[in-house]
This record gives C-alpha cells, structure tokens and sequence, in this order.
C-alpha cells in the first residue's frame, strides 16, 4: 500500500530537522517554565542559525504538565498557548516546518499508564491545543501526540493513541497526525502498532541502537553505561576485546559482548530499519525518525560523527526523514564561542548538510 499523495508531499517537509529540547521541556534548573527562560534559552537568531545550517524543520518539544498546572477549570491558559503559537509563526517566517511535540516526564506517562482519568485528562488536552493551532498551514505544522510513550502496555497505548487521534482530527481535520509505538518509541514497538483509522498520519520510531555506544556515560542511563565510556564506533571486535579487560561490571560486559556480536556499522543499520520500512509499506504510511544521537561528552569525536553520518545517511537512503537529538544540549549540533551559538561544522557535515550551508 503506498502513502496518500498528500502525506508523501508534506513528508518531503520533514527530511532533515533538529529537535529543540529544553526550551518548552526539559528544564531542570531555575528559573523553570517561565518568559524569562522561554525568551532567552533560544530566540529569533536561532531559528535564523538552524535554517541557515540547512535544515527545513524542527521538533518543537512542549511538556504538557506546567501548562495543564496552570489551566484554571480545566481551560488551557491563553497566554501559554499564545506564546507557543508565536514561536511557531517565527519559525514558518524562517522557513521552518514545526513538528509540534507533546514531550512530559515520565510521572506524567507513569499516570496515563495506570490512569483512565488521566488519559482523559491528556486528550482534553490535545483536543484544546490542536484547537489553538489549527489555523497554522497543515503542510508545515505537524503534530505528534506524544514522545516516548512508556505505557508497558502495547494494547494500552494503541487504544490511548487511537482515542486521541480521534480527538484531535475532531477540530484539526487537515494536519498530519504523527504516530509511534510505546517503549520510548522502538522500532520494536512500532511494528506491533495499529494505525488509527486515519490515513493522515506519518510513522515515527527513535533510533539510540546500540546505547552501549551512543548513550556511554550518561547520567541518566543504566548504571552500566558508566563502564562504555571511550566505546569507538563501528564496532571493532579488537578493540572491545583490549576495552573489555578494564570493564568488571557484568552488565555492560553483556553490553559490549552484543556490540561486537551485532557488528553495529552502515551495513547493520540498513538491515536494522528493514522491518520498520517493511511495517511502513503494509500500512501505506511514511516513516520519520524524530530522534537519533550521540551523548557527545564521553564519546570519541571521530566515533560520533562517524555514526551520526552513517545513520542519518541510511535513514535518507530507505526513504525516512529525520530530526536529530538535539539543538543545543548534550547531543548538540551547536558549540558555544564567546557565548553565541555557532554550528558544530563536523556534526553538520556528518549529517549532510555542509552543501547546504555554505560553512
């Protein structure tokens, strides 16, 4: 089955787009969810910068949680929505389609896995949003329920998602609806999905294979992550083996075993994404990856921007867009000089994107 002629067209939107973490989510320190953070973390240069770089969108994360905190009997506050519709006009004015992206922490997902009173909480949510943002252009604005769904329950989340498509396409019947599988989005999970009955819809699925690599010292990882710092990329059966006899601890170990076993290089990342471009094909839907990407403090540079070339160069070779992890966080695209956002010119060549550019 192929993809509606519509979807295929604003699909061509989402090729190669960076994800804007920790400006309307993600913010752990002071001063929060507030003007103070939202006008300075990432302004009008930026957008300028991000185009300029080459890419033609980006995935403009919200946490829904201190917006539903300040809704007063249930009604979204208007002064919130107003500023998220008026970063979306800055970004379209720069020529930017908008992945709009519904992006909590995990006590919020933890509830809409155990509570029925929450879901119905989060579709009212989206059923006001996407009433706030229909009047944007369908074939640059996107919108994507929600990230990383960890509902550990497949049959769960399918029914959560189909409900709020439903919602959603009740006062937003144009925009193309973006999808995924629970399990913080695996292709694994993707491939038990079923689709809403919606044709308007673009698939989506993240891709950190192998976390051994790409997620090596993290602080948010498991606690064997710790012992894959300096792990270089492709994987080099020599070098794990010289690797492995200063690493005790059992678990990242089995890590590094799988590593080596799996033989993660271009070759295995094509194979890696067949199944998902196989699933996309049966249900005639276009596919996106809307994270991929390397922790950079630990990992080896000439690693990093090995991997990040040769993933984002698979993903485009099978017909997938994607949009890297991230701006200007610990994935970055960007370094800092001087206190100005400047490109990271080997991330965006890795990516593809030095021809585009003019860097």
């Amino acid at each position: 089955m192929s993809p509606l002629p519509l979807v295929a067209a604003r699909a061509c939107s989402l090729r190669h787009g960076i994800n804007l973490s920790h400006w309307f989510s993600q913010i752990y320190w002071e001063p929060g969810y507030v003007p103070a953070h939202f006008d300075t973390y990432i302004r009008t240069a930026d957008f300028a910068l991000i185009r300029d770089m080459g890419f033609d969108h980006v995935r403009f994360a919200i946490n829904c949680a201190p917006i539903l905190a300040s809704a007063t009997d249930g009604k979204l506050p208007a002064d919130y929505l107003a500023r998220i519709q008026d970063q979306i006009h800055d970004l379209h004015d720069h020529g930017l389609a908008v992945i709009v992206d519904i992006h909590p922490e995990d006590p919020f997902k933890k509830d809409l896995a155990h509570s029925d009173a929450a879901v119905a909480t989060f579709i009212d949510f989206w059923v006001q949003l996407a009433a706030a943002l229909a009047g944007f252009d369908p074939e640059s604005t996107f919108f994507e329920i929600l990230n990383e769904p960890c509902i550990h329950n497949a049959a769960r989340w399918n029914r959560i998602q189909n409900q709020t498509a439903a919602a959603i396409r009740r006062v937003a019947p144009h925009h193309t609806l973006i999808i995924s599988g629970d399990e913080w989005s695996n292709i694994n999970e993707l491939l038990k999905l079923t689709p809403p009955d919606d044709r308007n819809l673009i698939a989506n699925f993240h891709l950190y294979d192998p976390t051994a690599f790409t997620h090596q010292g993290a602080g948010w990882s498991p606690p064997w992550a710790q012992f894959t710092k300096g792990l270089t990329y492709p994987a080099d059966p020599k070098f794990v083996a010289e690797f492995l006899t200063n690493v005790t601890d059992a678990d990242a170990r089995t890590q590094l075993a799988e590593y080596v076993e799996v033989n993660w290089n271009a070759q295995a990342y094509h194979d890696f994404l067949q199944p998902a471009v196989a699933w996309g094909r049966e249900h005639g839907l276009c596919l996106t990856c809307n994270e991929f990407g390397v922790y950079k403090k630990f990992s080896p540079r000439a690693s990093r921007l090995a991997w990040i070339r040769d993933v984002s160069a698979t993903l485009s070779a099978n017909d997938i867009g994607w949009t890297m992890w991230d701006y200007a966080g610990d994935f970055a695209v960007v370094l800092k000089e001087n206190e100005i956002r400047i490109p990271d010119h080997g991330v965006v060549d890795a990516l593809g994107l030095r021809n585009r550019v003019g860097v």
